[in-house]
Formats: C-alpha cells, sequence, structure tokens
C-alpha cells in the first residue's frame, strides 16, 4: 500500500510540471510567440495585452512558470525527505507538506514579480512582452545576476538547497504541519537562492520558452550534490562576461 501511495504521489508531481510546461507552451502559442519570446505574424494582440496587461492573468502565468521551472529542482529534496521517512518518523503527509510549502512561497514570489512587471512596464522599462526597452537595462541586469552569484546571501542559500539533508536533520519537524514549515523555509531559501535567474527573465521577455528551458537546466544542476557546488562561480564569470560585453557593444556600436 505504501508503495503504490509513493507512486502516486510521484507520478501527480511530475504530471503537474509537465501540465505547467504545457500551459505556458500553450500560452506562448495562443500570442504567436515564437520560442524565444518574439512576436510572429501570428501574434494575437488581444489575447496578449489580456495576458500581459492586467495582474490575475499575469500572476497566473508567472505561477504556472514558477511551477514548470521550480519544481523540478525540488526533486534531490523530496528524495532526501524520503529517506528519512523510514529512519525519522518522516510520512507522506509530511512530504506533502514539503512540497505545498515550497511551492506556497514561489506563487507569492510569482504574486510580487507580476506586480514588478506591471510597475515596470509602466513606467516604461519593459515592453508588453515583460523585454527590457533599454539595452543598458539588459546588461545591468545580466551583471547585477552574476555579481550576486559570489555573494555571501548566495552561498547561505545555495548551500540549504545543495544539502537538504544537511537542513532536514537541523530543523526536523514530524507531521504534514512540520513538513509544511519545512517547505516554507526551504521555499525561502530557494528564491533568495534563484530569484536572479527569474528576473533574467526581463533581459530577453518572460515568454520566452528558450530562457525558461534554460535556466530551469542550469538550477537543477546546480542544486544536484554531486557537482551543483561548481557551477555557481563559473556561471557567475559568465553572466557578467555577458554584460560587460554587451555594454561595450552599446558604447562602441551603439547597439
Amino acid at each position: 500500500m505504501q508503495s503504490v501511495i509513493r507512486s502516486t504521489l510521484w507520478l501527480v508531481f511530475f504530471a503537474s510540471i509537465l501540465a505547467a510546461w504545457w500551459l505556458m507552451y500553450a500560452m506562448s502559442i495562443g500570442m504567436g510567440l515564437d520560442v524565444f519570446g518574439r512576436a510572429t505574424p501570428a501574434m494575437n494582440p488581444m489575447m496578449m495585452d489580456m495576458m500581459m496587461g492586467s495582474f490575475v492573468p499575469l500572476f497566473i502565468m508567472w505561477a504556472a512558470m514558477m511551477a514548470a521551472m521550480m519544481l523540478p529542482t525540488l526533486v534531490p529534496t523530496l528524495r532526501a525527505y524520503e529517506d528519512l521517512i523510514a529512519n525519522a518518523d518522516g510520512t507522506r503527509t509530511g512530504w506533502s507538506g514539503v512540497l505545498l510549502g515550497y511551492f506556497a512561497v514561489w506563487v507569492a514570489f510569482a504574486a510580487g514579480i507580476a506586480a514588478l512587471q506591471l510597475g515596470l512596464r509602466g513606467a516604461g522599462l519593459l515592453d508588453m512582452m515583460g523585454a527590457a526597452t533599454s539595452l543598458w537595462i539588459t546588461a545591468a541586469l545580466l551583471i547585477a545576476v552574476g555579481v550576486f552569484q559570489f555573494s555571501r546571501t548566495k552561498e547561505i542559500c545555495h548551500g540549504v538547497c545543495h544539502a537538504p539533508m544537511h537542513y532536514f536533520l537541523g530543523h526536523w519537524r514530524t507531521g504534514f504541519a512540520g513538513g509544511l514549515r519545512m517547505g516554507l523555509s526551504l521555499g525561502a531559501f530557494c528564491v533568495g537562492c534563484c530569484w536572479g535567474f527569474m528576473a533574467l527573465g526581463f533581459a530577453g521577455g518572460v515568454m520566452s520558452l528558450l530562457w525558461m528551458g534554460a535556466a530551469t537546466l542550469f538550477m537543477v544542476l546546480e542544486k544536484l550534490p554531486q557537482i551543483g557546488h561548481r557551477l555557481t562561480k563559473p556561471m557567475g564569470f559568465a553572466l557578467i562576461a555577458g554584460g560587460l560585453v554587451l555594454a561595450a557593444n552599446i558604447l562602441f556600436n551603439g547597439a
């Protein structure tokens, strides 16, 4: 019976991820965008304005994006919790609580970044597709996120995300309420670790499926226990270099 419950929960988890990716794809196609988040001849201005011009649909879009991008990064954490079910009085309801708490934090983040996008668009800093209207903004964003990769905040937050077993051993709580509490805390650390990659969506447009896929892949790799700690600083160097190259191109070519 326990194996059936375990299999069912994991199937629901992965089905939710696939559904979120399908929803993002359907939204992109419905608005007439390509995989880069750019308008095509089939662009639907009415749907674009409906999705990107008011808070509720924009929040739904960001919440779906968080499910598509961030739930895959939780797999090592959920596996770590499973290892403790038999040895530390863990339960499947506790496992579900961790998942729910983690995602609740990212849904709150989705609300915040949706409001930020509307504010930046109103100020003329983002276009309708959520892309920066100035290459200087894009360059500054790349450099800022790159610098953050070397910060103490990144180090602490990534340390928790990279080694969830250590977190569980130091903050163990039983039952659904305990799992929910740990999930909320883990979600907060994860936001502290990964917010920059969400913000990078403003560099080229938040509906870019290519950016979503690349960012998701990197964040999954960054949280793998075997290799994650080796990727953080190289990515920081790459982002800073990309920002500096773009800034130099603007200065010398006026691009």
